[in-house]
């Protein structure tokens, strides 16, 4: 068999986190009831008029900036002309000869090195709505909330030749939009989506192969296992002398197996003619600037930040700024405490467990990174203990309590008074004679465990410094 590679290319549909649909003011909540978040407009009825979403220009150039765009400044919207039962118009208002952005990168990381993917281009369009078969019934209705959701399609080169950096790329472009603000890109509520093209063709070849296109996979690791899949099954048709006929397949995710659902459609086939009901628009140089001056801090930068400046290690830095949520509560949580490490050490080790533990991730759940600083800051300050400050941890990931209230009413102070620990010690020291005759023949090690009864004696309360200090005292006394 000879060597072939993959050549690929990603088609990313993010939908904008904006209140109201692209060219009307109904609502773009996602989870209402069926054909709720409709109106004239968007459903496609005869005489009305769309009017552009202003936001929607904005978070588009925002993306541009941020993938390393050129803006073109005159921008006008075309029509796409196909029929299909969820799209009522029978076109989609979409971007094909002035695209908003152009010619962009996006720099991504494997374990084959750095490599810079290109961007062809972002355009502005609409969503369609959506299929709902019922397998019981046989039955296929259409939800027209969808439909007028602003998306942005970010069109990339053919540059990736793994899944590897296909997932490494759609990563970056997840961090980015959710740092900007643009969109949540939560897959599992159809967000974010990518159609892979995907071709093979003999190593070492210049021309490409014919391209299949997958559309829509909804997941990284079912896009992953698409890549592979589809990989394997145009090598095995080429190699028993078939061809591979371009076509857009659909992924099946339970069954592992991509299969036709159409013959690919070229841009003449759409009909694409500029859009009537729509004016041009203009980006000046003043709205450019005022956005670009606006970016905040994307992850890249964080991340760097986090290591030079907060002393965090490499990997803690990887996995914070690998989430906004978590990126939020760290900083509330640091800013709080005034301790950056033990910060990224808490939410490490004990919050992202309490999120594993529930089944969610931290953009599922609202966690306040100030109350979390809260809880540290009483363990550094020597209020609480470390275990007590883990049930805490756990009441406020659970119920949103005050750390302080709880602690205070559920008798989790600290005990830091030694008058209050010294009967506790000198009671352990009477009841453990031969702990201590060991210790005091040599055997050091024993004040662990002198240690361990004083906390049981003061039912985990105890500040344990101050209980090890006063037992050297108290031992050395005796000595």
């Amino acid at each position: 068999m000879r060597d072939y590679e993959m050549v690929i290319g990603l088609e990313v549909h993010c939908e904008l986190s904006t209140e109201s649909k692209i060219f009307c003011g109904c609502s773009t909540k996602f989870g209402g009831a069926p054909n709720t978040h409709v109106c004239e407009v968007c459903s496609g009825m005869p005489g009305t008029l769309p009017t552009l979403n202003a936001k929607v220009v904005e978070f588009a150039v925002k993306a541009g900036l941020a993938l390393n765009c050129d803006i073109t400044r005159n921008n006008k919207f075309d029509r796409k002309n196909y029929f299909y039962p969820d799209l009522p118009k029978a076109y989609q208002i979409s971007q094909l000869y002035c695209p908003i952005c152009r010619n962009g990168h996006v720099d991504i990381k494997t374990s084959s090195g750095e490599k810079s993917i290109g961007i062809h281009e972002i355009h502005m369009e609409e969503d369609a709505g959506k299929l709902i078969h019922d397998e019981a019934t046989g039955m296929t209705r259409v939800d027209f909330n969808r439909c007028g959701v602003p998306l942005l399609e970010i069109v990339s080169e053919p540059d990736f030749r793994s899944a590897e950096e296909v997932i490494a790329y759609l990563t970056k472009i997840r961090d980015t939009m959710q740092y900007l603000g643009v969109s949540d890109c939560k897959m599992q509520e159809g967000s974010m989506r990518a159609d892979v093209n995907l071709s093979v063709r003999p190593r070492g070849a210049s021309e490409f192969g014919t391209r299949t296109e997958m559309k829509n996979i909804a997941s990284f690791k079912a896009i992953e296992r698409a890549i592979e899949y589809e990989r394997e099954r145009q090598i095995d048709l080429i190699e028993e002398g078939g061809k591979v006929v371009q076509e857009t397949r659909r992924w099946d995710d339970e069954k592992e197996y991509t299969y036709a659902m159409r013959s690919k459609e070229d841009a003449q086939d759409y009909k694409y003619f500029p859009d009537p009901d729509l004016m041009p628009v203009f980006i000046s140089e003043e709205y450019l600037e005022s956005i670009r001056a606006a970016l905040p801090e994307l992850a890249d930068k964080k991340r760097e930040r986090y290591v030079t400046d907060l002393g965090l290690t490499e990997y803690d830095a990887d996995i914070i700024t690998g989430d906004v949520a978590l990126v939020k509560i760290f900083e509330q949580a640091a800013a709080k405490c005034g301790n950056a490490k033990d910060a990224a050490n808490w939410i490490l080790t004990d919050l992202l467990k309490l999120y594993n533990d529930a089944g969610i991730t931290p953009e599922d759940k609202f966690f306040s990174g100030d109350k979390l600083g809260t809880v540290i800051k009483m363990v550094s300050d020597g209020k609480v203990n470390r275990k007590s400050g883990k049930k805490i941890l756990t009441a406020v990931f659970e119920n949103d309590v005050d750390p302080e209230e709880y602690a205070d009413k559920n008798g989790l102070a600290q005990v830091s008074d030694a008058s209050a620990i010294e009967p506790a010690i000198r009671k352990v020291l009477d009841v453990n004679p031969k702990a201590v005759e060991e210790y005091l023949a040599g055997n050091v090690k024993n004040i662990q465990f002198l240690i361990g009864q004083s906390m049981r004696e003061l039912r985990g309360k105890g500040d344990p410094k101050m209980i090890k200090d006063l037992l050297e005292k108290f031992l050395s006394e005796m000595s």
